[in-house]
């Protein structure tokens, strides 16, 4: 009896790890798809700036 408590109590090492990064990558696509507006506005938003400031330096203001 004391083995089948044993074995069903064990874990298996990899397992866990698995499951975390899974469970990381789904959290991940559902951000991706939930805020895909958001972060094409914040794209934008961070290209428009670049693109700004790197005309100021090369007009020397």
């Amino acid at each position: 009896m004391s083995g089948i408590k044993k074995h069903a109590l064990s874990r298996e090492p990899g397992i866990d790890g698995i499951l975390v990064t899974v469970g990381l990558c789904i959290i991940a696509l559902l951000l991706c798809v939930v805020m895909k507006d958001s972060l094409t506005t914040f794209i934008q938003t961070i290209v428009t700036a670049m693109q700004t400031k790197a005309a100021d330096i090369l007009t020397g203001v």
